[in-house]
């Protein structure tokens, strides 16, 4: 599907065809295409826990408001801002981008400097906004490559972020900031027209706020 096309087409759908799965063929697929979003410095401070298991979707909806979706679709994904993947991932970004050619051997100091100025400690507020802004940037570009794979999809921010991490093992320093139910159109669905948007002229300001 054209990217364009998979924009205009995605839709965040509410009933899922039941019974549906996501092999692990197209599961890595998918999540390998959608790894490529870009990041702050290449940093991708992002984990990704896939809930396929009946059991786990059970837990997974009591966590979540009781959304009859989360046990409908195929899998959901728990999207997980990492604040560590600085440290955890630092490193090689570096020793990558020297292999590549991006980073001379002499810059490599001034990048450390720059990066740890710019983010912070591992557990500051703006540590957390950073993988944060970064998850979802992955968060996205799994929705958008997940609608090329003819699937469908719902971002889900409403649920209780301590009973997840409690249920799946998640660490306290991480941060939680959407789930989304993967899976097929329910049979015989249809879809109201897509709803509310604001105009060009009510959101762009040229040049200044």
């Amino acid at each position: 599907m054209d990217v364009i096309q998979a924009i205009k087409e995605r839709r965040s759908i509410n009933f899922f065809e039941t019974g549906q799965e996501l092999p692990d063929e197209q599961l890595r697929e998918l999540v390998e295409i959608s790894n490529l979003a870009p990041s702050s410095f290449n940093l991708q401070p992002w984990k990704l826990i896939v809930v396929r298991n009946p059991e786990s979707k059970r837990i997974l909806r009591r966590c979540a408001f009781n959304q009859r979706k989360i046990e409908e679709a195929a899998a959901v994904f728990i999207i997980v801002a990492d604040p560590g993947g600085v440290e955890e991932n630092l490193e090689r970004v570096l020793d990558n981008w020297e292999e590549l050619g991006y980073m001379k051997p002499e810059a490599r100091q001034g990048y450390v400097d720059m990066i740890q100025n710019l983010y912070g400690q591992p557990n500051s507020l703006k540590r957390k906004f950073f993988a944060i802004k970064n998850a979802s940037l992955f968060a996205m570009n799994l929705m958008i490559a997940a609608k090329g794979f003819g699937l469908d999809t719902h971002p889900m921010d409403g649920f209780d972020e301590d009973s997840i991490k409690r249920e799946f093992d998640i660490p306290p320093d991480k941060v939680i900031p959407m789930i989304i139910a993967v899976g097929h159109l329910k049979k015989g669905t249809t879809l109201l027209p897509r709803a509310f948007r604001r105009r060009f002229e009510e959101f762009v300001r040229l040049g200044s706020y």
